[in-house]
């Protein structure tokens, strides 16, 4: 029973430290002059971005015109029966609000974190890049810089201050417990959860 009582503390514990760091990580915009601003993709209804989806790329743009970083990666796969890509959409919309077309790269085949970043390290790498600033939820931002750290991108993140997610109490809760679970299935097996909410 003791044992039961003092693995239950521990795991408390450590949801509660990890907690923490998800929302002090959320807090922090760490933008500075780097090779490139990331987006990470999130949910599209037939070309058009959600409002999650819609906030990170207004404030990546935002970033983009402050002129910290010569190129505007965007991330993003498509679920069955969609007809276009995250990606896609982030594109169009970067290039309406005046990103140059020359200026974009990105993926187009990932459903998740994991293998979104895995492709935009080896298209950066490919670019001689070495540094990004990554633009997300704020929930979703620890794990997506442990990622990029651990694929050799020189990270920092820069959440979105608008999110519908982060404006809502109930959605940040679940949010947070979603981004406990990927972080702990990241750590203890270096994948990615089978489902990944608003794409990633």
């Amino acid at each position: 029973m003791r044992i039961v009582v003092i693995g239950g503390l521990l795991v408390a514990l450590a949801a509660g430290f990890a907690t923490l760091r998800i929302w002090q990580q959320g807090s922090v915009d760490e933008r500075r002059p780097v090779d490139a601003i990331v987006v990470l993709g999130a949910a599209q209804y037939d070309g058009r971005p959600s409002p999650v989806f819609e906030a990170r790329l207004k404030h990546a743009v935002e970033l983009w015109h402050t002129g910290i970083a010569t190129s505007f990666v965007v991330t993003g796969g498509k679920l069955p029966g969609d007809r276009t890509t995250e990606a896609a959409v982030a594109r169009k919309y970067a290039i309406d609000h005046g990103v140059p077309e020359d200026a974009i790269f990105g993926e187009d085949g990932a459903h998740n974190t994991l293998t979104s970043l895995t492709a935009v390290a080896e298209k950066m790498d490919k670019r001689k890049m070495t540094s990004a600033v990554f633009v997300s939820d704020p929930t979703h931002m620890l794990r997506v810089l442990r990622i990029a750290d651990d694929l050799g991108i020189d990270g920092y993140g820069s959440p979105t201050t608008s999110s519908p997610v982060a404006a809502d109490p109930l959605r940040k809760l679940e949010a947070t417990v979603h981004e406990l679970g990927a972080l702990a299935v990241y750590f203890v097996t270096g994948g990615a959860p089978a489902v990944e909410q608003g794409g990633g």
